[in-house]
């Protein structure tokens, strides 16, 4: 049985020095590594339903004063559309939100928020949804 592998010995005939990728196909040597592409129009189209479905909770479908006072900011695959992430902020004239509190609301309602939006969509799974807290920046002080 032949060996599947190039001795050393023998490829110093063919150049001076041995380098790594002496002897390896250059079909294989060469080929570009499998890279994630941008979202593509349908996973962009999945995110803009999510976005709206959650708006829509988080406006008053919802009893929880903590969800209520969040709004929808942004929803990207993360990294594929089969795990969304969401980020959040406060809204608009909410009060301000304690960090620890308001992962601790939105892991306990997680699946509540993915079955209404399994609801919403039409595809064969629901995604994940993984959630991204960004408080409000405090505000700068005006000075005369």
């Amino acid at each position: 049985m032949k060996p599947k592998y190039r001795r050393t010995r023998s490829l110093t005939r063919y150049c001076a020095e041995v380098h790594q990728d002496d002897g390896q196909d250059p079909r294989y040597f060469f080929r570009k590594e499998h890279q994630p592409t941008k979202a593509g129009r349908k996973a962009r189209q999945l995110c803009a339903q999510v976005a709206d479905t959650l708006r829509l909770l988080f406006s008053g479908e919802t009893s929880d004063e903590i969800l209520q006072s969040l709004e929808v900011l942004d929803v990207s695959p993360a990294p594929s559309a089969a795990q969304l992430l969401v980020t959040v902020v406060p809204a608009a004239g909410a009060p301000a939100l304690d960090e620890m509190q308001v992962r601790a609301t939105l892991a306990r309602a997680g699946g509540w928020l993915r079955s209404e939006v399994a609801t919403a969509i039409t595809r064969k799974r629901a995604p994940r949804l993984a959630f991204r807290f960004i408080p409000a920046a405090p505000e700068k002080e005006v000075q005369p």
